[in-house]
Formats: structure tokens, sequence, C-alpha cells
């Protein structure tokens, strides 16, 4: 509960976090409250009906304690799933049930009824909670169990009670299912292990390696998700997973005597389907295992109270008080130990797992605590690549400024930049927002945004981060449509490596201009260039190429680097060859260079090997392109 508690405060940091964390790590933390009311209500009397309240408190203690200090089970709980949701709202249905059947209490049976109906708004694994209920419904008639029609008769009105109010609750979510099937099968189809298509055999071949894998999570291996898991680290440690499959041992053996092992033993079961039924890359995979939890749990408080049992009356019967009490501290020490070892992985080590950043979108909320803590600026509009949907920042952003988040390899991006800064209602500044390398991963794309800002607006500025730059364009021109660049201008150039060079386009601000006179490149000297490539099919090859100037006197003044990607970020290696491809790219000359006349040489190299290909007939590795002429910068 220390961890729990700790856990949580952290929870209370920042006011947009408190909202997005709390909820799960409530849920998570009622679960551990939830499974010592359960353990104690389902064991706090034997079949016969005689209270053995030490018993109840042993297995509820010892479920619950070592629930709390489960790695998996807090990274769970502060990961805002709501799948958190489903073992709270089951254990405390379970225990209300049980009160409220055995006791004949239809008010806690409604109560049952009410949880019963919210589990499906939890986590797609719920759905198999009515199977549940239903197969330990069954079990209690003959030959398992011994109710007879008069018993049956009896209790009707409870289970019906039940059934109402769960179907009551549920009822909005079971409409839209109704009214859109599709949503309801969606994500099973995606995962399902049992593939008509694949054949019966092959079916049942990969059914039973998902399941082995899975129960190799009790003591062996863990699930390699940071977000469900310290990485690798197994469900149970070897003690636990030992009094686990003992207490399963147990239950087993007193299936048919007691009902309370057969609800166990069908909860572990039937709950560890849908884990076992569905993969993907992660393997095990916990948060599909959260629903059999508590009876996890709760079968390692069996194995140890049966445990406890025969050492005391086989070994310590005349020495009873003071074996339970060697008991309770060796158990209390383990799980203090435990706890203690769980609060150093969470707070120590899980935290610096490298795939930390990528796996919370980290590099987002420091976007988002950047921009909202800049002050307002009006006719400010952010332009943000990103190649999927970041939550986590479209919810912690504040800002008054209009934030548009846009793939950086759309075909129609130029179109899209467009439309997103004349939605503006007065601009004065677009910032552009460029990922550094190995951040967010589309570092390289942003390339493409500043291509069309220097084209069409005037560079004032960055702003650097540790995890980005924010560059600033202001004179925006809206007064004619936005494109990349007109036609490239034929330019026929033949690599003995398998690639050609066959159009280039040249400009400056909205302007694009003709190679074949001298390039005047005026203020701030920016000189934006389209190049359209053929390669030949099946390169295996990833080509750079360097651009250089040379100033009047033949000495190399400037030289800038770079990969050739093609719109949606592939090297040369991976182009298929059928069709020429533009690349882009975007030259800012240094201020220190003298005015004056140049020439801008471009030399194509394998990026591995840096060996330049040379020009086919003329068997040089640099190719003219243009001759620039420098203004004064004032």
């Amino acid at each position: 509960m220390i961890i729990y508690a700790v856990a949580l405060t952290t929870s209370l940091l920042g006011r947009t976090m408190l909202a997005v964390r709390l909820p799960a790590a409530l849920a998570s933390t009622g679960t551990v409250l939830a499974v010592f009311w359960l353990g104690n209500t389902l064991f706090g009397r034997d079949e016969d009906g005689r209270s053995t309240p030490w018993r109840g408190l042993l297995i509820g203690g010892v479920s619950a304690g070592l629930l709390a200090v489960s790695i998996a089970q807090i990274v769970l709980g502060r990961t805002a799933f709501r799948g958190n949701f489903l073992p709270l709202l089951l254990c405390l249905c379970l225990a209300l049930l049980w009160r409220g059947w055995t006791e004949k209490s239809r008010w806690r049976v409604v109560l049952a009824g009410v949880c019963a109906g919210l589990l499906p708004y939890t986590y797609t694994p719920s759905r198999f909670v009515p199977f549940l209920f239903l197969l330990f419904g069954l079990s209690f008639l003959p030959p398992l169990g011994n109710f007879t029609k008069e018993k049956v008769r009896a209790n009707l009105p409870f289970a019906g009670l039940f059934l109402g109010v769960a179907v009551i609750v549920a009822t909005p979510i079971l409409i839209h299912f109704a009214v859109h099937p599709d949503h309801f099968v969606m994500r099973s189809n995606q995962l399902l292990v049992l593939r008509p298509d694949h054949g019966l055999a092959a079916s049942l071949v990969a059914f039973g390696s998902n399941a082995w894998d899975h129960m190799m999570s009790f003591g062996f291996r863990g699930d390699p998700s940071m977000r469900h898991n310290f990485p690798g680290q197994p469900l149970l440690n070897p003690y636990e997973a030992l009094l686990f499959w003992l207490g399963v041992g147990m239950a087993m053996l007193r299936w048919k005597s007691r009902p309370v092992c057969r609800l166990l033993l069908l909860w572990l079961g039937i709950l560890m389907l849908p884990a076992l039924l569905s993969r993907d890359n992660v393997v095990p995979h916990f948060l599909r295992m959260i629903g059999a939890a508590p009876a996890v749990y709760l079968l390692i408080g069996v194995g140890l109270s049966e445990a406890y049992v025969f050492f005391k009356e086989r070994y310590f019967r005349e020495s009873g008080s003071r074996f339970t009490v060697l008991v309770a501290a060796v158990v209390g020490s383990l799980i203090v130990a435990q706890g203690t070892m769980s609060f150093r992985t969470y707070f120590e080590r899980w935290v610096a797992v490298p795939e930390m950043g990528d796996a919370y979108d980290l590099e987002w909320i420091e976007l988002a605590r950047v921009l909202n803590e800049l002050p307002s600026s009006s006719g400010s509009v952010y332009l943000i690549p990103t190649y999927h949907s970041p939550y986590s920042f479209q919810y912690l952003y504040q800002g008054d400024s209009p934030v548009h988040l846009l793939h950086p390899s759309s075909p129609g991006l130029a179109r899209e930049v467009e439309t997103a800064l004349r939605a503006a209602e007065s601009l004065s500044t677009s910032k552009v927002v460029q990922w550094k390398a190995g951040v967010a991963g589309v570092e390289e794309d942003t390339g493409r945004f500043s291509f069309l800002l220097s084209k069409y607006g005037r560079y004032q500025g960055s702003e650097e981060h540790p995890d980005f730059h924010v560059h600033n364009y202001t004179d925006i021109a809206l007064d004619s449509s936005w494109n990349f660049y007109e036609e490239p201008e034929p330019l026929t150039v033949g690599y003995d490596g398998g690639i050609a060079l066959q159009g280039v386009a040249l400009g400056q601000g909205a302007e694009q201009m003709s190679v074949q006179s001298a390039l005047e490149l005026g203020r701030g000297r920016p000189l934006w260039m389209a190049m359209r490539w053929q390669v030949a099919p099946g390169l295996n090859i990833d080509y750079a190429i360097s651009l250089r100037l040379y100033n009047a006197e033949g000495e190399r003044a400037f030289q800038e680097d770079g990969v050739l990607w093609n719109p949606i970020h592939q090297p040369t290696g991976n182009w298929s060859g059928e069709e020429p491809v533009d690349t882009t790219a975007l030259l800012t000359f240094p201020a220190e260079l003298p005015a004056g006349d140049y020439e801008l040489r471009m030399v194509v190299y394998d990026f591995e090997t840096l060996v330049p290909t040379v020009e086919v007939g003329v068997w040089e590795a640099e190719t003219t392109l243009a001759r620039l002429r420098l203004a004064e910068i004032r």
C-alpha cells in the first residue's frame, strides 16, 4: 500500500495529469482492498457454515499484500488503462453476490448486479465474465453440486434480480453493439490466434504455443512491455509461483466439495482465455490477464493456508501459537522485502529504461508543457509533424495558438499546410516544430515543412529546447496556391552506380529560378531545391548527396550533406525504380560568407561506404548544378 500511496501521490503533481492517471490509480488501489474483502468473505466460513476468521484473514491478507507489491500490477495501475476497473468491479461483484446469496440480502444482490452491469464498459476481456457466472451457477447442480429443484426455485428470485439489474445497467452498451456489431468483434479479429484460414491443426498449435508462453509468466518469464511491467520480469517470483501451483492443486482436489475452489479455478481459467486466444508482438501480455489477477493471488493465499495447516498439524501441534507467530513474521517480512524491491524497481529502474520515452510519448508531454508556458501570441500557428495521434499532447496542450498535427510524408502536404494557415484569423507567425535526432521518429521529414515555409515566408530564427527546435516564419504569402515547386528543369546526369539525376528546380521564396543563368540570392540567402531522380530496379544502395559551394577562386566555402529520402521517408535502397522520385532540400548559407559569385556543385555517394559514384562519360564525382550570386547581408 505504501508503493500505491507514493505512486498515487506522483499522479497529483500536475494539474492536467490528475484526471489522466488518478481514476486508474484509484481503481488499482481499490482492487487491493477489494481482494482482501473478497478473500475474507470467501474463506471466512467453511463449507458447513462454521466461522473461520483466521483463514479468511490469512488468505485475504496475503493475497492483497502480494497484489499490492506486485511490480506488474503497480505499472498497470499507473498507466491509465481502463482495464484496471475490470478486477475491481469483478471482485466487488463476487463479494457482494456471495454475501447477498448466503445471507439472503436483496440489496447486496442488487449492488452485485450493478457491478456486473458495469463490467462491459471496462475492457474487452470482461465479455468472458458471463461464462464465469454461468458455469459457476451450473456447478451447483448434480453431479458436482447438490441443488434440488426446491433449492433452485427458492434461489431463482435472487438470480433473476441479479441478472435483471446487470442487464439494465449494461443496456446502453448492449444497444451500441447491436447497432454496430462490427465494433464488438473488431479488436478480437485483429488478435485471434484461432484463424479458420490457417487450418485447424495450425490454429491449435498456435493456441498451444500461446498458452505455454503465458503459463511461463507464473515464475519464469514476463511481459516485455514497460507499459505493463518492468520488462521481462515474471508475474510471480519463485516462492509465489510455488504457492500458486500448490493452491491450484489443492483447489482441484476440493473441486467438488468446496464451491469456493470451483469459483477460483473457473475464474482463473475463463479470465485467462483473453490472453490465451490473442497474440501480437507482446507475449506474455499481462494487461489481457488482468481479469484473472485477483484469482491468481487468492490461489497463492490458498496455497499458503494449506501449507500452514499441513505443517502445523504434522509438526507443530504442541507449539501451534509460536508457529503461527513465526509464519506471520516470515510472510510479513517477505511482503515488506518484496515491497521494497518493487519500490526501487519502479522509481529507480523502470523509469530509466531507454524505451520509456517511446512508450509514454514523453517528448509530446514536454512539448505540451513548453507550449503551455509560452506567452500567448496573437496570430501564431503551430505546425507539428507526426506519424501517429499523440493523445497525451492533444489532452495536455492548453495554449491559445492553433496547433495542426500533420503527416510529414503526406502527398498533399503543401495543400494541407496552406489550408491550416488560411484558417488562422490573423496570421502573423508560423511556428514549425522540428524534433531532434532520435526523438519522435520524424526529425528528417520536418525539412518538407521548412521547405514550404521558406518558399512562402521569411525565416525569423529558432528556439532550441532539449528535444526539439521551434522555427519561426513571418510574412507568410497566401495570395497564391501553394506547391513545392513547378516542373523541374531537365538536367540529365547518369551515374555509374545505378542512379540518375533527371531534373532540378531551384528558387528563393515563391520564385522558381532558371538554372540557365546566375541565381541572385537576396536577403537571408535561403535556397530551396528539388531534384528528380531515377534509380535502377533492385538498387540496394542508400545514396547521400554532398552540396558544396565554391567561390570564384575555386575554394570550397560551404558544404552540407544529407541522405536522399523520398516523400515517404525511404532511402534510395527502398525505391522501386519504376517511377522517378522527387527529393527536396533547403540550404541557408552562413552570414559570414562574403557577397559575390559562387558555384553550387553536388557529389552523390554511398552513404554506408562513403564512396562517391561518378558521372558516366565524364568520370568525375562533382556535378555543377547552378551559379549563384550572394547578396550583401546588412
